[in-house]
């Protein structure tokens, strides 16, 4: 009887938190999530050899329940010294690549939204110049089923019209940094509805790559974008002082349309 109780207890848990309460904690490789997922997100996205630590200095910040799960704000942002990549992924969205950030002259954080399927973590993986993986993350909670369903430029038909579009704007002045120079903050919007290919009878349709560049074509920056970004994504880039201006937006969606704005 004392068994039969016990079982009925487990069963009583959530299927996911019952195996997870079962499993050792080194199947997890560590993870402070216990997810089932990032071994394999570790071994599918930064390859079988690839060094982690999970490491507080790369803060992710993000709702702790998304009311909108079409558009969920989240910031990446770190203060380690070399940052080569950063990488965004989410464990249990059907598509788990959101975003992937090359810094370059620009600082190691991002902000933008995304589409949640359901409940997860959320994380960022940063490497150094010493080629070693800083992971962070945080949890969002979610009705979900952000990732199938059409946007609303898609459901309205407005899209068309407005295609490749860039509006932005710089904020100088932000914060001053040691050496007295003035920081600054790049928002730059994108019109694009972003169809993740999930949605019966629509393909996937997304920006798959943007690139900042200054007065003199100096590269900033260069991001590479997937489904989940949101419709109609909204960027925040910052700089240790601002950078040159006009800034000038190239990129490319997976259709070939080229995108080319320049911004003040």
């Amino acid at each position: 009887m004392q068994r039969r109780h016990l079982l009925l207890a487990a069963g009583a848990l959530p299927w996911s938190a019952a195996l997870q309460a079962a499993a050792p904690r080194d199947q997890f490789d560590g993870d402070p999530f216990q997810s089932f997922q990032w071994p394999e997100l570790k071994k599918e996205f930064l390859g079988p050899r690839a060094r982690t630590v999970f490491d507080a200095r790369v803060k992710v910040q993000g709702p702790a329940f998304a009311e909108d799960p079409m558009n969920v704000p989240i910031t990446v942002a770190t203060d380690l010294p070399g940052v080569q990549r950063i990488v965004v992924l989410v464990d249990r969205n059907p598509i788990r690549k959101v975003l992937e950030l090359q810094p370059l002259a620009a600082q190691p954080a991002v902000s933008f939204r995304f589409k949640l399927e359901q409940a997860s973590p959320v994380r960022a993986l940063v490497q150094t110049a010493d080629g070693l993986w800083h992971v962070g993350g945080t949890w969002v909670d979610s009705a979900g089923g952000g990732c199938t369903v059409s946007g609303a430029t898609r459901a309205d038909g407005s899209w068309s019209q407005t295609l490749g579009q860039v509006s932005g704007r710089v904020f100088a002045g932000l914060a001053s940094t040691p050496g007295g120079d003035a920081a600054a903050r790049l928002r730059v919007r994108i019109m694009h509805p972003m169809d993740t290919g999930l949605v019966g009878g629509i393909p996937a349709f997304f920006v798959s790559r943007l690139s900042v560049r200054d007065a003199v074509d100096r590269e900033l920056l260069r991001i590479q974008t997937f489904e989940p970004v949101s419709e109609n994504p909204v960027f925040s880039f910052d700089f240790a002082k601002a950078p040159p201006g006009p800034l000038r937006i190239v990129g490319v969606d997976n259709n070939g349309n080229r995108i080319d704005s320049k911004v003040d």
